[in-house]
């Protein structure tokens, strides 16, 4: 079962939770062990989206953070003099 599917599936119970004739004890537990799961499917949904976003194609993942460079990215115009 999919995370997205999960999801839906205890959505539709949160909603059908309060008519089921449940002791009041019970709907706390449960009311708070889906908001948990939902909490955590929801984590990671998102690190996969981010994961996904940042994937190169080519099995390497990175974002434009960083880049290493040889060159001088800058000049020195300490010794020039102003005439």
């Amino acid at each position: 079962m999919s995370k997205e599917t999960t999801v839906f599936l205890l959505g539709i119970l949160l909603i059908v939770l309060p008519f089921l004739g449940l002791p009041e004890l019970w709907k706390q537990y449960t009311v708070s062990a889906i908001g948990a799961l939902l909490v955590i499917i929801g984590y990671l949904l998102r690190l996969a989206l981010y994961l996904k976003r940042i994937d190169r194609g080519n099995g390497e993942r990175g974002t434009d953070a960083f880049v290493e460079t040889t060159d001088s990215l800058f000049e020195d115009n300490s010794s020039q003099s102003n005439t």
